[in-house]
């Protein structure tokens, strides 16, 4: 009976083992996951890259390296955020959090941040190809907002 027991437990861990690893195996092969570069949807500047990543077992943005436009003055700190991110580098900071994945595979209801105006929007984001990422910052509902195309480094 005792031997059992420890074979039903022992059966339990390594299904729960299992399902977990998949689904970390499947969210690193999503397309979603690398490192993106991130166009400005009013100048068509690259203005940075982020890396995105799951962490557990939800998707982050973090900005990884920026890019200067001639002639304009660089933002290098979060100045106007008004959360925990006020006046930190913009450089390593994480932008996008809190996003999950539903049984589509889409991922949304997290968060991003525009450090250029310290707004924090919904988010939700989109591939075709796993080469253009449509990131869709929102505020209430999605249809009211605006959308940046980034490019896969």
């Amino acid at each position: 009976m005792k031997s059992l027991k420890v074979n039903i437990m022992l059966a339990g861990l390594i299904a729960l083992a299992t399902v977990g690893f998949s689904q970390h195996v499947l969210a690193q092969n999503d397309p979603v996951i690398g490192t993106w570069k991130t166009i400005d949807d009013k100048s068509g500047q690259a203005k940075s890259l982020v890396k995105i990543e799951v962490i557990n077992g939800e998707l982050q943005g973090t900005v990884v390296q920026t890019f200067v436009t001639p002639g304009e003055t660089p933002i290098t700190h979060c100045t106007l955020c008004s959360d925990a991110r006020k006046n930190q580098p913009i450089l390593g900071m994480k932008i996008m959090s809190g996003l999950k994945q539903d049984k589509l595979g889409y991922w949304s209801g997290g968060e991003i941040l525009d450090p250029k105006e310290g707004k924090i929007y919904k988010v939700k984001l989109s591939t075709e190809d796993g080469k253009k990422l449509d990131v869709r910052g929102y505020i209430g509902i999605a249809l009211i907002g605006r959308t940046q195309s980034w490019l896969k480094e």
